[in-house]
């Protein structure tokens, strides 16, 4: 059924585009409707009908897309993706085989020695401003 009611709303869709890109603008367009004046079909009566077709392919495509969006809820029931699949744990990564550090090597730790206070910027109380300008 949502098939069928997709296939609506895509005719609708491009209905409503082909109707839009008929009527006439006011810089002329693609404009159907234009010449003489006269007849049963004058400019003023197909730019009335072009408005009144594209006025029911509007409704016509808010309605199948209305119709479209419960259906599609009402199928959907109250299930995730997500609690559906399996999803591994992640884990630390595994090192590789021929990996090799240096002896004495421990990221974990400043090296012996080392004073790293130096690095780290200073603590004030006060909020960093810039200079004022001259």
């Amino acid at each position: 059924m949502e098939t069928v009611i997709l296939t609506i709303l895509l005719i609708f869709a491009v209905a409503l585009i082909a109707v839009v890109l008929l009527q006439r603008s006011e810089g002329g367009g693609l404009g159907l409707g234009g010449g003489g004046g006269g007849g049963v079909m004058s400019a003023r009566g197909a730019a009335t009908a072009l408005t009144k077709l594209t006025w029911l392919l509007g409704i016509g495509f808010f309605a199948a897309a209305m119709a479209l969006t419960v259906l599609s809820a009402r199928n959907a029931g109250n299930f995730s993706v997500i609690d559906e699949g399996d999803i591994p744990q992640a884990g630390s990564p595994a090192l590789p085989d021929n990996l090799t550090l240096p002896a004495g090597t421990d990221f974990g730790q400043s090296p012996a020695g080392t004073d790293v206070t130096d690095l780290m910027p200073p603590v004030v109380d006060e909020p960093i401003t810039p200079p004022p300008a001259d």
